[in-house]
């Protein structure tokens, strides 16, 4: 398989993007980050966030949007905020109680995601979801949150897998990447060290060398999306130790 290009999760350096987000941006590009996934648009157009990109040489791996964007009344401005980006991974980070309180909720919220990415899928677009800590945590009638939802969903709806959550959460990555083969179109790479919040990339428990072999032929992994989130350094010294470190293991 060819190699898997690295971006970053913009919400790593939010605070950073919001004192100057075009220098801010450029330094992402300098440290050697192929491309970036939004997650926030900091009152620019898409026109002017691809100019921006298209002069520093990112591409776009994805952005994480609300659940109302993909709702049927709000898809056409979501679909082509994303055409004019030239973004082509529409991702939903997280829900509200409503569509995750049981797993009669969890499956209904699979049908509609399976909808909405059957919609996008006709403009050359994917959907999908995000977890966090809980979808690992979580049972409903004995079985886990993640494994509800993916079931139940469309293999139109891709898993982008968060490793340190997933880890935090008391969950397999090794298992769930085997589990759902050809469905992690993005994932996470985030570390997880049980004594250290903070670990880099690298730093901590993640079995990188089977998450990796696993993405790079099973998984269909289109991008690895570095996200850090808690700040032993800056967050811009943070996110360029992680990419250096993604670079030793050989990425």
């Amino acid at each position: 398989m060819a190699r898997i290009p690295i971006a970053l999760q913009l919400y790593s350096i939010r605070e950073d993007l919001e004192e100057d987000f075009p220098g801010n941006l450029k330094a992402v590009a300098e440290m050697g980050y192929e491309g970036v996934e939004f997650a926030g648009y900091y009152d620019y157009t898409a026109e002017e966030l691809k100019e921006m990109l298209d002069d520093l040489g990112l591409a776009v791996a994805g952005s994480h949007v609300r659940v109302d964007a993909i709702q049927p009344d709000g898809l056409r401005e979501t679909a082509d905020f994303a055409l004019a980006l030239g973004n082509k991974y529409v991702v939903v980070p997280g829900l509200p109680g409503e569509y995750t309180e049981s797993k009669a909720a969890w499956q209904k919220t699979a049908e509609l995601f399976s909808e909405a990415a059957e919609n996008l899928k006709a403009q050359g677009l994917m959907l999908g979801y995000h977890n966090h800590r809980s979808e690992f945590e979580t049972l409903h009638e004995g079985e886990r949150a993640w494994d509800i939802f993916f079931d139940a969903a469309s293999e139109d709806v891709f898993a982008q897998l968060d490793i340190g959550h997933a880890l935090r959460g008391g969950g397999d990555a090794v298992e769930a990447l085997q589990k759902y083969p050809g469905r992690f179109a993005t994932v996470h790479i985030k570390d997880f060290d049980p004594d250290d919040d903070g670990a880099l990339v690298g730093d901590g428990v993640a079995p990188w060398e089977e998450i990796f072999e696993l993405c790079e032929t099973s998984g269909g992994t289109e991008w690895y999306i570095v996200e850090h989130e808690v700040y032993p350094v800056s967050p811009m010294e943070c996110v360029q130790r992680c990419l250096e470190n993604m670079k030793k293991m050989g990425k």
